[in-house]
């Protein structure tokens, strides 16, 4: 597949959290950083740093390039660790386990994705994880029972299981993402309370009724009222 035909893992974060930051990031190509996201890229760059290690029957690979040619869908993992396992299936037969070159014995992927902030209601942090899930099962032929998300407010992590509901959720909003790419058109600003936290609130202005849309009806309406 090709790099015009896929999208980032990050960008299915983008979206549920906001159609509109996904289109502004994405599409148009806006990027604004503030103190959150700062801190945000200094924790994944913290995680990147480390390096594959092997600590007994764990190894951590971090910085793992991710593709799916099924989803359409690319990026890096934060981390994904392989624990060792006894045999390459599971009790009901499903390879769940793989070999590791220069390392004996089957060893199973876990995704693990770190996030600067705290737990969410939302379930933006759960289908990036899921989608990093789906691409190592397409790269590795195995099936991923689950994963977690470390937040670094909290300093724990959240288990994720990636269930038939989230399995779905996650190639929904991959799909739509690829609609919203596709079309090449930024949605209209949805005031919510997520939106002062957002890097893009300057840009985006979603008091504006009409946000960066309605300025440039307006400065349309007022050059062709000119006659320009």
């Amino acid at each position: 597949m090709s790099e015009e035909s896929t999208v980032m893992l990050s960008a299915l974060q983008h979206y549920l959290f906001c159609p509109r930051q996904c289109a502004l990031i994405h599409v148009e190509g806006v990027w604004t950083e503030n103190f959150l996201t700062a801190a945000g890229r200094q924790l994944h760059e913290r995680v990147d740093r480390r390096g594959g290690e092997t600590r007994r029957d764990v190894h951590l690979a971090t910085a793992l390039r991710l593709v799916s040619n099924r989803l359409g869908l690319t990026g890096v993992a934060d981390m994904v660790e392989f624990h060792r396992h006894d045999s390459p299936t599971d009790e009901k037969g499903c390879c769940i386990a793989v070999k590791l070159s220069g390392r004996n014995g089957f060893w199973r992927p876990f995704p693990v994705e770190y996030k600067r902030g705290f737990p969410k209601a939302h379930r933006a942090d759960e289908v990036q994880l899921c989608a990093q899930a789906l691409c190592l099962e397409e790269m590795l032929g195995v099936t991923i029972a689950s994963g977690a998300l470390f937040y670094g407010e909290t300093r724990r992590r959240s288990n994720v299981a990636f269930d038939a509901e989230l399995r779905s959720l996650t190639e929904d909003v991959a799909a739509k993402v690829h609609e919203l790419l596709r079309l090449g058109k930024t949605p209209p600003p949805v005031i919510t309370k997520g939106c002062r936290g957002c890097s893009l609130f300057e840009t985006c202005r979603p008091e504006n009724v009409g946000g960066r849309d309605s300025t440039r009806r307006w400065i349309r309406n007022m050059l062709e009222g000119a006659g320009v």
